[in-house]
């Protein structure tokens, strides 16, 4: 057999490593299976496997620990059973409430909530033994809906809100209203690669986990407290998850911190590697959202006052509920400005998972809730929905003369605005026009199946909301040979975040790309890092990564001294000279001071932009979909990586259009009797938990039509290579595909009502939305 080809080998040697569409650094080992997960470590000699026991009701009193532990220590291979009265320290794993135990103490509040951790010396035994267990409860009334919680006032804090002008006079005196109600539905993660954690004790009491996380500092923090020990003592390392999407950022200390309490007690290395049903009963989704509105606009379908509400389902704990739900009222606006608007949010309590981080993080929701309104406005009056959007947008004061038309509702100027440069080169690329009078010409010659199009734009800001999360740290190493090691405090979920990287590295030491590797997250290297969330890695680890890479550039600039020295050389001379090579950097975004109580101030760094044209067709007997072309343009500013970049916005709108029209989580919200073990069967369980129940996107999926375009942009902002983020935005380009779906719909009864269709756009809401229609 021939040697494997290194990566390096694959990367060209440019005088610029940023702006080339250079290969994903793990590409080839993805491709060959070569790539090392956690589940793919070589297991240390004495390895023992967990499993999770899980609460068969949504809502109950835990009778003593809850389990019997006897019976459990009876099975075939355990060897422990651990519960929260075992574990030494803090029992949470809440991101920012401590209000959400990693082991149910004294009551359980859904159903899959974590009772137990039972270890075996095989991980088909502890699994058996943990499906087995009887847990005892009695069971209470569980609380399951949005409805449900806002009739009983149950809440996980206390509303928020904005108001904005005078939208009570503003919709009392407008032309026209509107009143409405609509509702998008949560969304599982589905990330290839499981929950898993692999807890390996070292001497002294010291504790190493190997953690599918995005946000290792979390896990190590968490874990430190449960076992009554320093930060110091607990390393955290992830080389590389398969997908993370917002499920790995919070949820993954639930099995991080179960699997160290079982390793701390033990002395022994183990893993826990939940199955995809465990996997989607325990861990939560993606918040979903009631939304309800009263808009008064003018003849040309100007917004004039808007009240809207917002209802959100987050389970049983906080979670990030406080930030997804603020972030949806942030993103209320989209690209539209609102001169008079109040919104209220409503953060409800339920009886079920914690909804968590997902992709979009709120900003989806809110987009959602005024696209809605734009749509069902350009039905009323009778216009395309493209011309409503375009009479509503942010528009430059001098313009306007309204001095508030480029300021959002929470108060920040926008000083980077594109957006309706961004729409009209869309139009004209997918020549929408043409291609909305060809829709119109289809759906006059067609009764049965009818096609839909939708232009829908996109303005989505870029920061944590928590000011304090936007830092980042790097460590770079510089060897005798010229060869370069990167650590920073981001992690690789398959984005591209660590080829990114390496090419950031590579031109700020101006140093041959094939010389750099990134190596592993981990917590001893790079301390007190954020997590890969918000969008944020490749601007805050890249600034960082610059920062460190600038001290060391000009350490060898001096040794060079103009010679203009080969890289290798160069890197010699500096370690004969006695030049240090290794340096620390650091970051923190400037410019942004936001008040999370108030909902007020400058929140965002600076803002993506980007819109999206698809074309559907549906068959109204039996409420089938099928997406016929895609066209995108967005902003990326000047792309560090255009493959990567490219990439994202791909997945992104796939993985949005799931969301939108395939992926639906349902609830069983009657429950009778009980199970095989029995253990009561209350409401309240996940019904569709694997891929056998819920439908994920696949390729057939793709329309051949799909193009992606860069919009020529650069950041306005100091972002390394003047590029923006690429992570979440995208993601909302999907709304396309939906109101395009509800414009095939409305064309069933030519466009004359409101189509009364809820996301996702199942082929079942279909069907029975167009038969509504006809009904009206």
């Amino acid at each position: 057999m021939n040697a494997p080809t290194k990566l390096a080998e694959l990367l060209p040697e440019v005088a610029q490593a940023q702006g080339k569409e250079l290969p994903h650094e793990s590409a080839k080992l993805h491709v060959t299976g070569e790539a090392v997960y956690t589940d793919d470590m070589p297991e240390l000699r004495g390895t023992l496997y967990a499993a999770i026991v899980k609460s068969p009701v949504a809502h109950g009193e835990l009778i003593g620990d809850g389990i019997d532990r006897e019976t459990l220590l009876a099975e075939h291979g355990v060897v422990a059973v651990f519960t929260a009265r075992d574990i030494p320290g803090e029992n949470n794993c809440g991101p920012i409430i401590h209000d959400d135990p990693f082991l149910a103490a004294g009551k359980v509040e859904f159903v899959g909530q974590a009772v137990a951790v039972v270890v075996a010396r095989d991980m088909l035994y502890a699994r058996e033994a943990a499906a087995k267990a009887k847990v005892l409860v009695k069971e209470l009334p569980a609380i399951l809906t949005i409805e449900e919680a806002m009739a009983a006032q149950l809440f996980i804090m206390p509303p928020k809100g904005i108001t904005r002008g005078k939208p009570v006079e503003a919709i009392a005196s407008a032309p026209h209203t509107i009143t409405g109600s609509t509702y998008c539905g949560q969304q599982e993660q589905f990330y290839l690669e499981g929950q898993i954690t692999y807890a390996v004790p070292r001497e002294d009491g010291q504790m190493t986990l190997y953690v599918s996380t995005q946000h290792p500092d979390g896990n190590q923090r968490e874990a430190a407290a449960a076992l009554n020990l320093n930060t110091k003592d607990v390393e955290v390392i992830c080389r590389r998850m398969g997908g993370g999407f917002g499920g790995k950022e919070g949820n993954a200390s639930i099995f991080s911190q179960s699997a160290a309490l079982a390793a701390h007690k033990l002395g022994k290395p183990i893993k826990l590697r939940v199955n995809r049903d465990d996997d989607m009963v325990i861990t939560g989704k993606r918040h979903d959202f009631r939304i309800d509105y009263t808009v008064g606009y003018d003849d040309a379908g100007r917004i004039l006052g808007a009240d809207f509400t917002l209802m959100s389902r987050c389970g049983y704990s906080t979670d990030f509920s406080g930030p997804v739900n603020d972030r949806a009222v942030l993103h209320i606006d989209n690209c539209y400005h609102l001169p008079n608007l109040h919104i209220i949010s409503h953060r409800c309590k339920t009886h079920t998972q914690s909804a968590t981080a997902f992709r979009g993080f709120g900003g989806p929701q809110g987009m959602f809730g005024i696209e809605t309104v734009i749509e069902d406005i350009a039905l009323k009056l009778r216009k395309d929905s493209l011309e409503v959007r375009k009479a509503n947008l942010y528009r430059h004061p001098a313009e306007s003369g309204d001095a508030g038309s480029m300021t959002t509702q929470y108060g920040q100027e926008i000083i980077d605005w594109v957006g309706d440069k961004l729409i009209d080169d869309l139009e004209a690329r997918s020549q929408y026009k043409a291609r909305r009078a060809a829709v119109q010409a289809f759906n006059a010659q067609n009764k049965r199946k009818k096609r839909g199009i939708a232009l829908v734009p996109l303005k989505f800001g870029i920061s944590f909301t928590a000011t304090m999360l936007n830092q980042a740290g790097a460590l770079v190493h510089i060897y005798q040979d010229g060869s370069v090691s990167v650590n920073h405090g981001g992690t690789e979920m398959g984005q591209g975040l660590n080829t990114k990287m390496a090419q950031v590295a590579a031109d700020a030491l101006r140093a041959p790309i094939s010389m750099v590797r990134v190596t592993a997250s981990d917590t001893q290297k790079v301390p007190n890092a954020s997590a890969t969330a918000a969008s944020s890695g490749a601007d805050l680890n890249g600034a960082a990564i610059n920062n460190a890479c600038d001290q060391l550039r000009a350490r060898l600039d001096a040794v060079d001294a103009g010679r203009k020295l080969p890289w290798a050389e160069l890197c010699k001379q500096a370690w004969l000279q006695r030049v240090g090579l290794s340096q620390t950097g650091f970051y923190m975004t400037p410019d942004i001071k936001y008040d999370f109580t108030t909902l007020q101030g400058k929140a965002f760094y600076y803002f993506c932009y980007g819109a999206a044209v698809s074309e559907v067709e549906i068959d109204t007997r039996t409420g089938e979909q099928w997406l016929k072309a895609v066209d995108i343009v967005h902003d990326v500013g000047r792309s560090i990586n255009p493959a990567v970049d490219k990439g994202q916005i791909e997945g992104a709108y796939i993985q949005g259009m799931g969301w939108l029209t395939m992926e639906e989580c349902i609830w069983d919200v009657k429950g009778k009797g009980k199970d095989a073990n029995g253990n009561a069967m209350g409401r309240g369980k996940l019904l569709t938990h694997g891929p056998s129940t819920y439908k994920i996107p696949v390729a057939s999926d793709v329309p051949e039509h799909f193009n992606v375009h860069l919009f020529d942009n650069e950041n306005v902002r100091d972002t390394p290579f003047k590029s923006k983020a690429v992570g979440e935005p995208p993601l909302m380009l999907a709304l396309s595909a939906y109101f395009a779906i509800k414009d095939a719909v409305a064309a069933s009864a030519c466009h004359s009502k409101v189509a009364p269709l809820t996301a996702p756009a199942t082929p079942e809401r279909i069907l029975m939305t167009c038969e509504a229609l006809k009904a009206l």
